[in-house]
């Protein structure tokens, strides 16, 4: 198999930058685009080229393509917050969407052969059956589920028109940090349980809120499937290697573990690893948020050759709390 070298949108976000480092640790050569809407410059490493820019300006895109000779594009700018897209879903059609459109047509363009789409869960919307497995009908409740189901669909046609393949890869939740330190999550006002929790848990939030206390859950909150970003990541690279060595082939993949925890077993498991508990607050239900998402992944384990290193939730914990705590030192953060 050759290594193509590999654009990475949104390489200076959460994941994006652990999808540099996974890439770069197999010895890929990575470009990196970025607007720094909601990334951060200082976590994409040292050496790899940097565009700032959006992926739906074609003149950079092109110049990108062409400049560092790009044979395959894993995707992941675009915007994520689950409530805010309910509030502003134009935003996120112009965004994800739109944008996506932009950047499909300028990778066919220039003959990019490979393209890797950081898809989501969201796209099932309130499953009919848990484990979601990929067949289950795609019905999503809020527009970012619909906006990245809708550029699945682009995918699908292009690879169909255009010599090129492509993998989505629909992400339950994704958290953690890297086990070394060298990335983890930045932005400034997440959402995410996890990140929001160890913000807590150093100082920078006195409680965190509970969204939802009334779900058709045993505990009464939202259940969902945890996968360490790192693993994530490790999936998307071996995507990658299986779309070169199968040209004619697609993929449509859930990553995640194929378990799921409660909000409130996820902020009991981090108490234990406190010396004392986060003040919590019981809140009314956020729009948009489904019940219970839990994955199958019994396709991504036939389909790819993929191990999962950091599959439990106090590893996963301690790796996020590590990161934020080392935050605290950088004036960045």
């Amino acid at each position: 198999m050759s290594k193509v070298p590999v654009l990475v949108t949104g390489g200076a976000g959460y994941i994006g930058s652990h999808a540099v480092l996974a890439l770069r640790d197999a010895g890929w050569s990575v470009a990196v685009v970025d607007d720094l809407s909601t990334g951060n410059r200082y976590v994409v490493p040292e050496g790899v080229p940097f565009y700032e820019g959006r992926v739906d300006d074609r003149a950079l895109i092109q110049r990108i393509l062409a400049e560092q000779g790009i044979g395959a594009i894993m995707h992941f700018a675009g915007s994520i917050v689950v409530p805010e897209s309910v509030e502003k879903p134009l935003d996120y059609y112009r965004n994800n969407t739109v944008a996506s459109h932009s950047l499909i047509s300028s990778a066919v363009d220039a003959g990019v052969k490979h393209f890797v789409f950081s898809s989501t869960a969201a796209v099932y919307g309130e499953p009919e059956r848990v484990p979601v497995d990929e067949s289950v009908p795609k019905l999503p409740i809020n527009p970012y589920g619909a906006s990245k189901l809708m550029t699945e669909r682009m995918l699908e046609d292009s690879a169909a028109a255009y010599p090129m393949n492509y993998a989505a890869l629909r992400y339950f939740n994704v958290s953690g940090a890297d086990p070394d330190g060298r990335s983890g999550q930045v932005g400034k006002g997440s959402t995410h349980l996890i990140k929001v929790a160890v913000e807590a848990a150093v100082g920078k939030r006195d409680h965190i809120d509970v969204f939802g206390t009334d779900y058709p859950t045993e505990d009464g909150s939202c259940v969902r499937d945890y996968i360490h970003v790192s693993d994530l990541t490790a999936a998307h690279v071996k995507a990658l290697e299986r779309l070169i060595e199968a040209p004619d082939e697609n993929l449509v993949l859930n990553l995640g573990y194929g378990r799921g925890l409660s909000v409130l077993e996820v902020l009991d498991a981090l108490d234990r690893l406190l010396p004392q508990p986060i003040r919590r607050e019981m809140k009314g239900r956020r729009a948009g948020d489904p019940p219970l998402l839990i994955s199958s992944n019994r396709a991504l384990m036939e389909t790819l050759d993929w191990t999962p290193r950091f599959a439990d939730i106090d590893t996963i914990l301690g790796h996020a709390l590590d990161w934020e705590r080392k935050l605290l030192t950088r004036n960045w953060a």
